[in-house]
């Protein structure tokens, strides 16, 4: 029987460890006997198939087949993360093309999502073929990224460190999404942080939705 799963999303600027991140936490999820499931980023597929990155006029297609593929795996998952989604192609759409046209569809449909996980700027730049830019332009999308969530109450945690200490992260980050009984209600269960610093000093609570997230 299908169900409607749970879904985590990251989010962030290229050269970020979104790839790894998504896969280290489905690996460790279904390690603990949790139905979990990774759907890739649809924009790698196009771009090593075209070999190519997408023109303007290809922006929405590709923001459309990401969220069609994060929905139809949380129809049959229980717990679905997704190596990035339609708010990376808007957010790059605006910055790139100067069309913010799919930011109202993206950002509406990111608030559907269970978890925002925004990886930090703290990993080096690594080229990769065609698809990436420039730690200058890691650092604008970062920033256009953390402005428009913020600006759209979207709640979202961001996550640092290397390998294990990233993976901790974004587990501790998600407790309250996969583990509501355990979590204090008196303790908001989701943080946001500032578009400009990640310290602890720096926090920000978001308005709670009705699911808690």
């Amino acid at each position: 029987m299908a169900v409607e799963g749970v879904v985590l999303v990251l989010l962030g600027a290229e050269s970020t460890g979104k790839s790894w991140l998504a896969d280290a936490l489905c690996r460790d999820l279904v390690a603990e006997g949790h139905d979990a499931v990774r759907v890739a980023e649809y924009l790698r597929e196009f771009s090593d198939h075209h070999g190519r990155t997408p023109r303007a006029h290809e922006q929405a297609a590709i923001a459309r087949e990401q969220t069609q593929r994060i929905a139809l795996a949380a129809r049959e998952h229980a717990i679905v993360v997704a190596d990035t989604s339609a708010l990376m192609t808007a957010i790059y759409s605006a910055c790139l093309f100067d069309d913010p046209s799919l930011l109202a569809p993206a950002i509406a449909t990111q608030r559907s999502y269970a978890a925002s996980l925004l990886t930090a700027l703290d990993l080096p730049w690594v080229a990769d073929g065609h698809q990436r830019d420039g730690p200058a332009e890691r650092q604008a999308i970062d920033s256009c990224l953390r402005a428009t969530m913020l600006d759209a109450g979207l709640a979202f945690s961001v996550i640092h460190g290397r390998d294990d200490r990233r993976l901790a992260a974004a587990r501790a980050a998600i407790k309250t999404v996969l583990h509501p009984a355990s979590v204090d209600r008196d303790t908001p269960s989701w943080r946001w942080r500032c578009a400009t610093c990640d310290g602890d000093p720096c926090l920000r609570l978001p308005e709670m939705s009705d699911s808690g997230v």
